[in-house]
């Protein structure tokens, strides 16, 4: 007889299902895979509008296990306090076509899938995390976007551009993160590399001056804690919150900046683009009662910089349950958008990030909506008409949304798939939990040791997103990833 899978390959064959179930597409098609296989390097332009970026102090940070880089950072400082930032994004049109059949795997997902079973990259891995990826001391083809900052953190200009760049020190959230907050020491690659500690530090100072600018106008500064599935030998072991950084932070305020920058650039150029929306709340009653619940108030109609208030004052007030409350709030805010931005339209702007001029441009590697936007900036820069017209963007935008959202769904039942597995030894255990959703579909609760969420099914009365509540486990399945909780 064979022997019975372990936890991890199990886990692995529900993601598949998962995947299939939500009309995601697990595997590249043969000829996807063969398109992959013919490249044999990353081929590099030169001459004419491409520049030659290589003897710049470039430096990636991502996850300690990333292999599908996106982007680098360098920075210089200015006359008068100001600070030039350029960030560069891999130039992965370079190597996947329009029409080719790794573009349309990458078409048909619009998104790679980080299961706590497997990543389903959007292209093969030889491209993205090797010839397309900016991977360390590797020449690349890249788009870069300069952006000259004041003091304030103002934007005073900006310009996008084609360069060869290569990577001088790829580094990790946790370490840099460490390092930044004096809790741990300059990791290896950063102390060995010349000038990479002012570097780093110079952008930092210029992604806190960025995020400070955002608060200021409303932006929404939440706390949330992401879970890690934690494997030993194959077997399941733990679910670990896994909270946001320093690091992560400076990665996406220089990113938000950037995504600012190619926003406005399709637009000067009168052209099509797709943006990322988020509108005003539905829910904001809810939200309103929840802060009456905390004893503060909200205006009655949505108001982002009186939220963020309320959001800070709770930060401070109560810091150990303030990751719950972010949770809570950003299920009443809803999911963002991709809608297409029309010439002389104004566009919508991202409520939660108090922005007008967003979209997603700077991870290609992993987003279609990226890609999409780096074809646009490429034809724009070479003065072409852009490669997409207004009605199959339509049609793209909404399809990258509802593909996104399959995506969340499969991450969220594999993870439920690995909570009901470490919980299954626990039936009959009370834990304390929070609403986390609450409509005519059923009621859901979210634990934080282990990290799980699962749905109630007995004493939902009365109860609504918020809540703080204690519950008995009294169900697990994880073939369906089923948690079921009764409220004691």
């Amino acid at each position: 007889m064979a022997p019975d899978p372990t936890q991890s390959q199990e886990l692995k064959r529900l993601a598949m299902l998962a995947m299939r179930d939500r009309g995601l597409l697990p595997e590249f098609s043969p000829r996807a895979l063969q398109e992959a296989n013919a490249f044999s390097r990353a081929s590099i332009e030169t001459g004419g509008a491409i520049k030659d970026l290589r003897a710049l102090l470039w430096s990636s940070i991502d996850n300690d296990d990333s292999r599908d880089l996106d982007q680098l950072e360098v920075a210089q400082p200015l006359e008068g306090g100001a600070t030039q930032i350029l960030v560069a994004i891999a130039d992965v049109d370079h190597l996947v076509k329009i029409g080719s059949a790794i573009d349309a795997h990458a078409r048909a997902n619009t998104t790679s899938v980080y299961t706590a079973a497997q990543i389903f990259p959007m292209l093969p891995e030889k491209l993205s995390t090797d010839l397309t990826s900016l991977a360390q001391d590797q020449e690349r083809m890249s788009v870069v976007f300069e952006m000259r900052f004041a003091p304030d953190g103002t934007v005073q200009g900006s310009d996008i551009y084609r360069a060869i760049v290569v990577n001088r020190a790829k580094l990790a959230y946790r370490s840099v993160a460490a390092w930044l907050d004096g809790t741990g020491p300059a990791p290896a690659l950063l102390a060995s590399t010349p000038g990479l500690d002012q570097q780093l530090r110079l952008q930092d100072e210029v992604a806190q001056r960025l995020r400070q600018r955002r608060l200021a106008h409303g932006a929404l500064d939440f706390e949330t804690l992401q879970d890690r599935a934690v494997f030993d030998d194959g077997l399941l072991v733990d679910l670990r919150p896994d909270p946001k950084n320093r690091a992560q932070n400076l990665i996406e305020d220089l990113m938000i900046a950037a995504n600012g920058v190619s926003a406005r650039y399709l637009q000067q150029k009168g052209l099509p683009a797709i943006r990322r929306v988020l509108g005003i709340p539905k829910r904001w009653d809810r939200i309103v009662a929840l802060a009456r619940g905390s004893g503060d108030q909200l205006p009655a109609a949505p108001d982002a910089p009186a939220l963020n208030a309320f959001l800070s004052r709770r930060r401070q007030a109560d810091p150990a349950r303030f990751p719950d409350l972010s949770l809570s709030v950003i299920k009443l805010l809803g999911s963002g958008e991709y809608a297409v931005e029309k010439p002389g339209v104004e566009p919508d702007g991202h409520f939660g990030l108090a922005v007008r001029d967003y979209t997603h441009s700077t991870a290609p590697n992993r987003r279609f909506p990226d890609l999409l936007t780096q074809r646009l900036i490429k034809a724009a820069l070479l003065g072409r008409p852009g490669p997409y017209g207004i009605a199959d963007l339509q049609l793209l935008a909404t399809h990258c949304t509802e593909q996104e959202d399959n995506a969340a769904k499969v991450e969220r039942q594999v993870r439920k798939s690995a909570a009901a597995m470490l919980l299954s030894s626990h039936l009959g255990d009370q834990f304390d939990a929070i609403v986390t959703g609450a409509s005519d579909k059923g009621t859901w609760v979210r634990i934080n040791h282990p990290a799980a969420e699962g749905r109630v099914v007995k004493g939902v009365e009365g109860l609504d997103v918020g809540d703080h509540v204690r519950v008995r486990l009294v169900h697990t399945d994880m073939a369906r990833g089923y948690i079921d909780f009764a409220v004691q």
